[in-house]
């Protein structure tokens, strides 16, 4: 896309007085052409704070789903309706129900990587950053973490509570093994292994740091470290070089490539600006105990 491309998504979004946001995921250009970039709850609350009256969302579905949780006043857009998680999708209502109803009364915690309707049945809610301390925030000795069996075995084996494991994954994370890893610290030997919670317990096991997204960033900014490997989706890198430009950052793998991160493309988000279409609204009935799920853990102040 050129240059007058890229201006006329500028005036369109001023025009509608919109705010742009992308996941650190993204393609390039379209992190180069957002207002705000990081990760999805983060971005979520970001634009909840603007006077915006349009969220264009450069993400997936459930972080378009997210925003208009907690902006049911402003019209949340995602460039690319087809843009969809395979983690999210590991996990309905209904079948959270069933689960639901086959265990001993306790609280659910389920990770912001899920559907609106997932989050109006939970306790409260959890990001790859906070999990642990949201765990031990509840008076609870057992609970229900969904949907990220990985995310789930990390913090159980950060605490002394009884955690029940719903058999979901990232794909994208889980992808990784430790064998990609070993070969990754021979190619750089000087280098720091980060990874995602998100990722296998064997490759946890082995990492140098685990940190969320936004976590690998404030790493890497704070660190006297001059290279590091990064155990997450590839998209991460960009942000991370253009943050730390003396610094190099490799891939744990080449195979850790999310395709439903890389659909949006400049193009749909002109598109999108133009004919206001791909809009997410969660109906109220869903939004109202979603929201009380987010709040929840917002309100931990973790």
């Amino acid at each position: 896309m050129n240059g007058a491309e890229i201006q006329s998504i500028k005036d369109l979004a001023k025009a509608r007085k919109a705010v742009i946001l992308a996941h650190n995921y993204q393609p390039p250009d379209i992190q180069d052409l957002a207002d705000l970039c990081g990760d999805s709850l983060e971005l979520s609350r970001k634009a909840a704070q603007t006077d915006a009256e349009v969220i264009v969302f450069c993400g997936v579905h459930f972080m378009a789903e997210t925003a208009s949780i907690l902006s049911p006043e402003k019209t949340v857009l995602l460039p690319r309706m087809d843009a969809g998680c395979l983690m999210s999708d590991m996990i309905t209502a209904e079948a959270l129900q069933m689960k639901i109803a086959a265990l001993p009364p306790m609280p659910v915690v389920t990770y912001v990587n899920s559907t609106a309707d997932v989050k109006a049945l939970s306790t409260i809610c959890c990001t790859s950053a906070n999990v642990i301390q949201v765990v031990n925030s509840l008076a609870a000795d057992e609970m229900l973490l969904t949907p990220d069996r990985n995310l789930a075995m990390y913090a159980a084996s950060r605490t002394r509570k009884k955690i029940h494991i719903w058999e979901g994954c990232c794909p994208t994370h889980e992808r990784l093994t430790s064998e990609d890893v070993r070969k990754a610290r021979a190619e750089h030997p000087q280098a720091v292994f980060i990874a995602h919670p998100e990722c296998r317990p064997e490759v946890l096991a082995i990492a140098d740091v685990i940190a969320s997204t936004s976590g690998m960033l404030r790493h890497a900014a704070q660190s006297k470290q001059k290279e590091f490997i990064i155990g997450t989706e590839q998209g991460l890198l960009y942000p991370l070089g253009k943050a730390n430009p003396d610094k190099r950052f490799y891939p744990a793998s080449p195979k850790m490539i999310c395709k439903n991160m890389k659909k949006i493309q400049p193009a749909d988000v002109l598109r999108c600006l133009q004919t206001m279409t791909g809009e997410v609204k969660v109906p109220e009935e869903i939004r109202v105990p979603a929201f009380k799920a987010v709040e929840k853990m917002i309100q931990l102040k973790i």
